[in-house]
């Protein structure tokens, strides 16, 4: 597929500190560790090294052996789930919710990231041995994130009263989205592999967590993708201590809230991504995840009449693990606690709140990972390249604002210049003389030439803006044309990637879809990618 890079931050949708992030604006260095260069991956594989024991990778090696236990997958991925019982065996990896039936775009683009990565590593460091993982979200419990996803202009959504962790959802009520799902598609031979990959997927597993290991491993088996979840008692068992200062010491919300406010000194303008709670574990049961939070008794489960002491409390961490689950803040350091990992890949907004949680980890004690935006693309088809180009547009002008696009459209359209620039320069260079008379009367003179140059100037920019209107009108057919061209490559008025979901490229790419995107990402190239499918 051909491809063309924008730069961020000639996109409108990525924030100020995302975008200085990846130009490395000095201030921000401080808030990561190693920047995500090839060269810097040196001293990543070195400090991890020494950091991860053999008892972890043996933990890590026997509760991935166990959840794949009754999945059929590659002859690749089982190598790479062995390989990690070696030192020299590291990994890289993304983390999402189990959206159904991959939900958004960028579920597939953030996976895609890691698989890249991971095989430009193996380039440059023949030694050892890196491999691509997803971490599925089965613990979260925002059911209402992930119960949809959009085909075309249409939305298929999965109602269900179940609560609690999503990765628990019994999928037996999916029969009827997927009876849409198959209706919408048509019998096209790459509709039907895509119903028989939500039916196998869905209607034939028991839980969501199930389902979306199958799907994923049915994607990216081929490229030795492991799957961890980290919802497993074995692996929370090295969590314990960690848990422990949270519950007991807030570091989290301590450590947290101090980079948070050095971060507003740095630049207001960049968001507060996530703002830790005092205790950011949750209690897990059965159709249950609520917070624990401090009482004057002890603890108590919100939403719940459980209760504990704090020694009670402490006695059920230590005897079940697995029903403490941990929030956005600590869910970062269980997974580096866990996995012999060199690097995070995630979006924008997942890279905020990790530039978030530097000094939290060195309190901790656990090596802070390099962070990588994942890719951000584009897919457009040959018709709306068409379109752009009968438009004289070029790919970047069609990431502006949608009223901007048309002002700077009327504005190449019309027959004589609507800026008035000239104009207003002028108007200050009149002015400029009368200051110098003013200089030589008093102040009231002075203020008097100041209001009557802020008057002119404001008529000015009235008459400019009323020309451009009714020059709007007159060509109001071609700016229909650019209204309907960026509601097709930006539905809802978001990045394509963030509505559609990946059903709509696959029946007109077919299983060549994964394939060619892999090869048109570059992981360590930070600009965006606008691909011709």
């Amino acid at each position: 597929m051909i491809t063309t890079y924008i730069p961020y931050h000639d996109i409108r949708f990525f924030s100020k500190l995302i975008c200085d992030y990846i130009g490395e604006r000095e201030e921000v260095q401080a808030f990561y560790h190693h920047f995500p260069k090839i060269e810097e991956f040196k001293l990543q594989i070195e400090e991890k090294k020494e950091s991860f024991s053999k008892e972890s990778r043996e933990i890590l090696v026997k509760s991935l052996q166990n959840q794949y236990s009754e999945l059929k997958t590659s002859p690749k991925v089982l190598k790479n789930i062995v390989r990690l019982g070696d030192s020299n065996t590291f990994t890289v990896t993304t983390g999402h919710q189990l959206s159904l039936f991959t939900g958004h775009l960028y579920f597939i683009f953030k996976i895609i990231s890691v698989i890249n990565t991971t095989k430009q590593l193996s380039e440059a460091y023949p030694d050892c041995h890196f491999v691509p993982v997803y971490w599925m979200a089965t613990e979260d419990h925002d059911f209402e994130e992930i119960n949809h996803f959009h085909l075309s202009n249409r939305t298929l959504c999965w109602n269900s009263e179940q609560t609690g962790a999503t990765g628990a959802f019994d999928t037996k009520e999916l029969t009827a989205v997927f009876n849409t799902f198959s209706k919408a598609i048509g019998t096209s031979k790459d509709a039907e592999t895509l119903k028989r990959l939500f039916e196998n997927s869905y209607l034939k597993h028991g839980t969501l967590a199930e389902a979306t290991r199958y799907l994923v491993n049915e994607l990216f088996e081929d490229y030795g993708v492991v799957i961890i979840d980290g919802n497993d008692a074995s692996l929370k068992q090295q969590l314990i201590p960690h848990i422990k200062n949270d519950l007991l010491h807030q570091t989290a919300h301590n450590e947290v809230n101090r980079t948070i406010a050095a971060l507003q000194v740095v630049d207001k303008l960049y968001p507060v991504q996530v703002n830790p709670r005092e205790i950011n574990v949750f209690y897990l049961a059965k159709g249950l995840r609520e917070r624990i939070v401090r009482t004057e008794e002890g603890f108590e489960v919100h939403n719940t009449a459980i209760k504990f002491t704090e020694e009670a409390l402490l006695k059920e961490l230590q005897a079940h693990p697995e029903r403490f689950s941990p929030n956005v803040i600590l869910r970062p350091l269980y997974q580096e606690v866990i996995l012999p990992n060199l690097a995070y890949i995630g979006g924008g907004g997942e890279i905020a709140y990790w530039l978030e949680l530097k000094g939290f980890f060195e309190k901790e004690n656990v090596p802070f990972p390099m962070l990588m935006l994942r890719n951000s693309a584009m897919l457009v088809s040959e018709r709306q390249l068409e379109k752009i180009k009968k438009l004289s547009l070029s790919l970047t002008d069609v990431f502006l604002k949608p009223e901007d696009l048309k002002n700077l459209k009327v504005k190449q359209l019309s027959e004589f210049p609507i800026d008035f620039s000239p104009q207003k320069e002028t108007l200050k260079a009149q002015f400029a003389h009368l200051y110098t008379l003013a200089e030589r009367t008093d102040i009231t003179f002075k203020n008097a030439v100041k209001a009557q140059e802020v008057r002119q100037l404001k008529g000015l920019e009235k008459l400019e803006a009323r020309l451009l209107k009714a020059q709007k009108r007159k060509y109001d057919v071609q700016l229909e044309q650019i209204v309907v061209l960026q509601s097709e490559l930006f539905p809802n008025n978001i990045l394509q990637e963030r509505f559609s979901n990946f059903t709509d490229f696959y029946l007109v790419k077919g299983e060549q879809l994964i394939s060619e995107l892999v090869n048109d990402f570059n992981p360590f190239d930070f600009r965006f990618v606008v691909i011709q499918y």
